[in-house]
């Protein structure tokens, strides 16, 4: 099984750029790490924000969630928002993709 999780929420209007640094701490983080076989990627569209995390080879998101700057990232992450993060996580078989790059399974 792979792991797939989506988070939406909305960030305070002042707390918006914030939210976005702590944000692209973590895809820093990441980058530097380079985990093998996940994904992630944030959208925002003026408040509002989306984490897709996909995890190709288990069900698993330790690659992320146990990143310090994730766990700075999530620290006040209530403070930060209007709209609190909903995630909803799938554990599922990957059929097909495209565009996720070396992440992705061959």
């Amino acid at each position: 099984m792979q792991r797939v999780t989506l988070v939406r929420y909305a960030a305070k209007a002042d707390r918006a750029q914030e939210n976005e640094a702590l944000s692209r701490a973590v895809f820093a983080e990441l980058k530097a790490a380079r985990p093998n076989r996940v994904a992630y990627a944030l959208f925002r569209d003026g408040v509002d924000f989306v984490h897709l995390f996909v995890n190709f080879a288990t069900d698993d998101s330790s690659a992320v969630t146990d990143l310090p700057s994730f766990k700075t990232y999530v620290r006040d992450i209530d403070a930060r928002c209007e709209t609190p993060p909903q995630a909803t996580r799938f554990a599922l078989h990957l059929l097909d993709s495209y565009g996720f790059g070396s992440a992705a399974p061959a």
